[in-house]
This record gives C-alpha cells, sequence and structure tokens, in this order.
C-alpha cells in the first residue's frame, strides 16, 4: 500500500486467532548506553476481531506468559524474571486488551490497556495491515507487522545499576516489534 492509498479492511472482517508458531513478540532495550539488547516472549495466546466496515467496532486481546522472555543468555534471562524485574512469581502474566482501534492512513492504531509487573498503563500500537492469504490446508491467515514505545519505569522496572563513566546499566525505553500471524476462526 502506498501512503495515498485508503486502509480497506472489509475483507478482513472476523475473529482471528493469533498463531504462536508464526508470530515474534519482540522488544529492544539499551544496554551499558551503547548496544541493544534484543529479545522476545515465546508463550502467548490472543485473538482479535475486525469490523472491516468500522475498524472502531474491532477489538483485540492478548495474555504472554513473562517467564517466557528470551533473549538468547539464560543468565540475563533469570535476572529479567526475577523480582527486580518481572517478577513472574507475583505476575506471571504480561497482557493487553484493546480499548479503541482507528485507522491513520494506512495503519491501525490500536489503543489498549497493557499491564505488566501490575501495573496497567494505555499504549498504542501502530501495525501496517500485510494482507490476508490461504495456506496450503485451507486456513485463512493475516499479517500484521506492529510496532510500540514504552517506559519501562512506568510499569514499575526500575532496578538499574550507574555506570563508572555516567549513565546506567539498563535504558528505560522499550522498544517493541509485533510480527503477528493470525488464522480466521469465525
Amino acid at each position: 500500500m502506498t501512503a495515498t492509498t485508503e486502509l480497506t479492511l472489509v475483507n478482513a472482517t472476523g475473529t482471528w486467532a493469533i498463531d504462536p508458531a508464526h508470530t515474534t513478540l519482540g522488544f529492544t532495550a539499551r544496554h551499558a548506553m551503547v548496544a541493544k539488547v534484543r529479545g522476545s516472549f515465546g508463550e502467548f495466546s490472543g485473538s482479535f476481531t475486525i469490523d472491516g466496515a468500522n475498524l472502531a467496532n474491532s477489538s483485540a486481546e492478548l495474555t504472554i506468559q513473562a517467564a517466557s522472555i528470551d533473549t538468547k543468555t539464560a543468565d540475563r534471562d533469570a535476572h529479567l524474571t526475577s523480582a527486580d524485574f518481572l517478577d513472574v512469581e507475583n505476575f506471571p502474566t504480561i497482557t493487553f486488551v484493546s480499548t479503541s482501534v482507528a485507522a491513520r492512513g494506512t495503519d491501525i492504531v490500536v489503543t489498549g490497556d497493557l499491564t505488566i509487573h501490575g501495573v496497567t498503563k494505555s499504549v498504542d500500537v501502530e501495525y501496517d495491515y500485510v494482507g490476508i492469504s490461504q495456506d496450503p490446508w485451507g486456513n485463512t491467515k493475516i499479517g500484521f507487522e506492529g510496532k510500540a514505545t514504552l517506559s519501562r519505569k512506568e510499569f514499575g522496572l526500575v532496578w538499574n545499576v550507574a555506570l563508572e563513566a555516567g549513565g546506567v546499566l539498563v535504558g528505560d525505553e522499550i522498544k517493541l516489534s509485533l510480527d503477528v500471524e493470525a488464522t480466521k476462526q469465525a
């Protein structure tokens, strides 16, 4: 789609289940003020309903198992699931429930309540609609690519260490990148 194309989702109307095997819920955080740590969550479930004729009637929900965080470093993952960060013993899930859905040009903006570490904040997630296709087994698939930026401190994730040269070990800004594939349910 080009920037001048109006967003049309009439053929996307229906209820869709997120396919965890073909979806990536990723994030990036600044480390030691000079590098980025990338990670993702491996266990989650969610669905969304699209009203292509009136996008405002659409909705989405997502539940992530916080302990499924994976940064490719076992020690770091253990620290991120500890009480210093996600505290998965007391807050086993991260949830998102939409409060509004709207088109902004060719993008879809899903605003919702994101709950991390027991703290709920409103977050806007901007999605690009990738398209719809049918797989070889007759299932209708839909794809979206999303992004959002949030402050981890706003969710009570405040652990940090000051660096000798100035700055801190873990940056506050977390960038989310979501590659979503879902299967039509109805």
